[in-house]
């Protein structure tokens, strides 16, 4: 074992207290590392970086375990950042900076004396830096755009060891691929990103009658069409159930034609730290730049034997910004099972594209991009991990 790894907690097979490191939150995977470094300083992750290069293994950054699409064996050495989740807001400037191993809870409760609010994700235990470096879809990206479209400055180890800051006046083109492009070019010690002015919220959900849903779909379809930026919505369908989920940062007069049919209504005045509105897990994913009434029979059709997500894009998404593509996409539309038929039903509407944080094929990583923005990601990783020490997970090749 490398001398530079007796100074650090490094874990390996049939050591006390591997097995409870190298678990993730999803109990069907069961990764097991050749080792499992515990990083408290960007120090620590410097010099794990080195033990990987040296070993020969790949390098995977775990920080709280929802990115359970990372694939981790033998092979890779997974380096766990959860002891580095500090937390720092300026209220004056409206900036967070955060540690690898922070989570959105702990961003929002640090904000929300202020008034101010991230673009944080559905849930407030995933952890803010990965989630930001695969672009950020969350309940105030309508108003405001994706997460990796506010970041403003990020530190990184690079797989040689070296510890830089990308930000638009140095290492540019680093900065440019950590907005939106994964987490395959380096590993994040800091990252700094703006807050915005949301107090409160008016948020909760509406309940339909599920035998209506393909009538209830087309409504929310036509609504979308001139909905405000200031409301982001999801509709969400069961075997056994029809909801379509709100979040306003102005008034809910927009939603009342959306709610004419509605038997519950559960909407009402929050702190946006209190607006968990959660998500569906994505065994399918496809982007849609319309909802022609063949897709909703099809998805009238999986709901029946699945949970159904038709969540609304637009307003500040489409904004030019860094590699996040397809921001033109209208709807997103996951399917929480592999049901036989509907991929081939929905592709022909479909615009070949898939969004990083819902992908859990890490096949389909490269239709997260434009051939354009995947060849300048390429660029950019040949530039800082031309090892490809970073290859797990979404990687860009």
């Amino acid at each position: 074992m490398p001398r530079l790894m007796e100074r650090h907690n490094y874990l390996g097979p049939g050591d006390l207290g591997y097995d409870e490191a190298r678990r993730t939150l999803n109990p069907a995977l069961d990764p097991r590392p050749a080792l499992v470094a515990e990083a408290r300083e960007a120090g620590d992750v410097a010099a794990a970086v080195r033990a990987a290069r040296e070993l020969d293994l790949a390098l995977t950054v775990r920080a709280t375990g929802h990115g359970t699409h990372v694939a981790c064996d033998e092979r890779v050495l997974l380096l766990r950042t959860s002891d580095m989740a500090s937390v720092t807001v300026d209220p004056e400037r409206r900036i967070a900076r955060v540690g690898p191993g922070a989570r959105w809870g702990q961003v929002i409760a640090a904000a929300a004396p202020y008034g101010l609010a991230p673009l944080a994700g559905s849930h407030p235990d995933v952890g803010v830096i990965g989630y930001t470096l695969g672009g950020g879809l969350g309940w105030l990206s309508r108003r405001y755009g994706f997460a990796a479209d506010s970041v403003l400055r990020a530190e990184v180890v690079t797989s040689d060891g070296r510890m830089i800051t990308a930000d638009p006046g140095q290492h540019a083109d680093l900065f440019w691929a950590l907005r939106g492009g994964g987490g395959g070019f380096g590993v994040v010690t800091a990252l700094e990103f703006r807050l915005y002015p949301v107090p409160v919220v008016y948020a909760g959900a509406a309940t339909f009658p599920v035998e209506r849903a393909a009538e209830t779909l087309a409504l929310y379809r036509d609504w979308c069409a001139t909905a405000p930026d200031e409301v982001s919505t999801a509709l969400v369908l069961t075997p056994n159930s029809l909801t379509i989920k709100a979040m306003c940062t102005g008034s809910t007069d927009p939603l009342r034609p959306l709610w004419a049919t509605a038997i519950t209504d559960t909407m009402a005045p929050m702190p946006f730290g209190q607006a968990a509105m959660g998500g569906t897990a994505a065994r399918h994913l496809d982007l849609f730049p319309s909802l022609p009434d063949a897709t909703i029979d099809t998805l009238v059709s999986a709901g029946r034997e699945a949970t159904v997500e038709v969540r609304h894009w637009g307003g500040a998404l489409a904004k030019p910004g860094g590699p996040v593509s397809h921001r033109d996409t209208r709807f997103s539309v996951i399917v929480d099972a592999q049901l036989p038929g509907v991929a081939e039903a929905l592709a022909p509407y479909a615009n070949g594209g898939v969004f990083l944080n819902f992908l859990a094929d890490t096949g389909r990583t490269a239709d997260a991009y434009t051939r354009e923005d995947h060849s300048r990601l390429l660029d950019v990783k040949r530039a800082y991990d031309p090892a490809d020490l970073f290859r797990t997970g979404h990687r860009i090749h």
